[in-house]
């Protein structure tokens, strides 16, 4: 970073340690007092390429590389209007063929490629999804409003918590100097033996050191206003030595007069599961089978037949 320099002026880091680059839509990087200059008026266009800038769009350029900077504006920008959730696709993969658009079009738009085609393309996506993506950003900023509301409570309440240990240190130090403004007092007024004093004065201070300093909790809040702390201020529960913790009791089954539900193996064997839906990879993969909601459904099924005499 500290070859950093302005391609205008010419300053580098070098020569003007507090040199701060600036960089707007186009990523073109300029240092503050070429961007005062330049854009005295408000607006003008970039020294590199002639695009159309204002001035209070440059902001602070935080990565070495402006290309990096250009990126991630565009990308904010695009976001805005591609603000699609996973739930508002069908499918997976309409939801990742929906992300590589979005990663085609930041790509077209930082390198220079199809420009005019591209913006068609936002364009055209806005006029399409306008109900959307207003939905979209009511629901984003209900959620930034409600996260910065937790974070403001906890910055509060962290605050607090400081204050709260900063006065239990002074309030230590003032107790120390009493206590060796006592021991001296002792000192010079006490009839015992010099030693005998310090010795006590060492024996109270360990003691004392001993002792533990109550915690303090750091209580935090849901969006939903609910508080909880962390600590072991809630008393642990009991635990039963006597007797088994849990004791099996099989259920009570009434007396069937009707057919007997098929087992499990039938199910698979006689051809059940042709009329129910097959599991997908998903639902496999998190322990469902089709073959036990197949079982309860015939078990329902029949629970309430009976032979007829």
């Amino acid at each position: 970073m500290d070859d950093q320099a302005c391609p205008r002026c010419k300053t580098t880091k070098y020569r003007n340690p507090s040199l701060k680059l600036m960089v707007n839509v186009c990523g073109h990087a300029l240092c503050e007092s070429c961007v005062d200059l330049l854009f005295l008026k408000g607006s003008g266009s970039c020294p590199d390429c002639n695009v159309p800038l204002r001035r209070n769009n440059f902001r602070v350029q935080m990565f070495e590389d402006p290309m990096v900077e250009k990126e991630i504006d565009i990308r904010k920008r695009v976001l805005r209007d591609y603000n699609k959730k996973e739930e508002d696709f069908a499918t997976l993969r309409e939801y990742n063929d929906y992300l590589e658009e979005i990663e085609t079009i930041v790509f077209n738009l930082t390198n220079n490629i199809d420009i005019v085609n591209t913006n068609k393309r936002i364009e055209h996506y806005k006029r399409d999804n306008r109900e959307i993506i207003m939905k979209n950003k009511a629901k984003i900023g209900r959620e930034e409003i409600e996260l910065e509301e937790i974070l403001d409570m906890e910055q509060k309440l962290e605050e607090a918590r400081k204050a709260d240990l900063l006065r239990m240190e002074q309030e230590a130090k003032k107790q120390k100097i009493r206590e060796k403004e006592a021991l001296i007092d002792e000192l010079m007024f006490a009839e015992g033996d010099a030693k005998d004093i310090l010795n006590t004065f060492a024996q109270n201070i360990a003691n004392k050191q001993e002792e533990p300093l109550p915690a303090m909790p750091k209580v935090t809040q849901f969006s939903t206003g609910v508080k909880f702390s962390h600590g072991t201020a809630q008393a642990t529960l009991p635990i039963l030595e006597e007797g088994p913790l849990y004791r099996y009791e099989a259920p009570i089954v009434p007396d069937r007069c009707g057919p007997d539900p098929p087992s499990i193996d039938d199910i698979v064997n006689k051809g059940y599961l042709q009329h129910v839906r097959a599991e997908n990879e998903t639902e496999k993969a998190g322990g469902y089978s089709s073959t036990l909601p197949c079982l309860r459904a015939l078990q329902d099924a029949l629970a309430g037949l009976y032979h007829a005499s």
